[in-house]
């Protein structure tokens, strides 16, 4: 952790404290495993904090640009603010829109780590509801507004839940978007998954599937997460 009760990178800065979703595994996942090297126009869904809009930055090449489209005001002030302290101020763009509202030309990448909780589960904080309620973006919604904004080529990056990642690869050639990679979250070895890092494309592929470990038994992190975060990770 770092000033402000946010979260410190070897990078940047994330202060997260007037947005309902915190700096988790999850984001920081995502961030560090979406295929960023071809890409040169972005799009971040549900952008939060900024923080997987901010990772792209740093992995990607100076010539790529990032948006990041957020539906809660606060979150889009702290996103802007985050972004406007950075290294990368020019490159990263946070529109405050519904993404069934956004207009853009066509991304080369879409990432989102989206709302997943189903509605009538309780929070004691709205903007967590509502940053969690699939109500606010279902599955359909997501898919329908990734097939709209990505190129032909593109590719769309997700880190879901195991139930909703079978979900989508189940509804999304309604989308023409299909499984390119399939790879299994695991929080401790051992254990069963609890997410899914998810690549979508264009057009039938065969989808390549895998697994990451978090934890190795031992209790420490796993050398494949290691690798993936350290880049990111001030203590890694």
């Amino acid at each position: 952790m770092g000033r402000n009760s946010g979260f410190t990178f070897k990078q940047f800065h994330i202060d997260h404290d007037r947005c309902a979703m915190k700096v988790g595994t999850d984001g920081i996942l995502l961030g560090a495993w979406a295929p960023i090297a071809a890409a040169r126009r972005v799009l971040d869904i549900g952008s939060g904090s900024g923080l997987i809009a901010l990772m792209l930055a740093q992995r990607s090449h100076a010539d790529c640009h990032i948006d990041g489209v957020e539906l809660d005001k606060d979150a889009v002030a702290q996103a802007r603010a985050n972004v406007a302290a950075s290294p990368w101020p020019t490159r990263v763009g946070i529109i405050e829109s519904a993404i069934q509202d956004y207009q853009a030309a066509p991304y080369d990448l879409i990432v989102s780590n989206p709302p997943y909780f189903v509605a009538g589960q309780s929070f004691s904080d709205p903007a967590r509801a509502l940053a969690r309620h699939t109500g606010a973006l279902g599955s359909r919604d997501l898919l329908a507004a990734c097939a709209r904004l990505l190129t032909a080529d593109g590719r769309v990056a997700l880190v879901l839940p195991t139930a909703m990642a079978d979900e989508i690869l189940c509804i999304s050639a309604d989308y023409d978007l299909y499984g390119v990679c399939y790879t299994a979250v695991i929080t401790r070895a051992g254990k069963a998954a609890n997410r899914v890092l998810l690549l979508l494309g264009r057009g039938l592929s065969r989808c390549e599937r895998g697994e990451i470990v978090i934890h190795s038994t031992a209790g420490g992190y796993s050398d494949r997460y290691i690798q993936l975060t350290h880049p990111f990770y001030l203590k890694m």
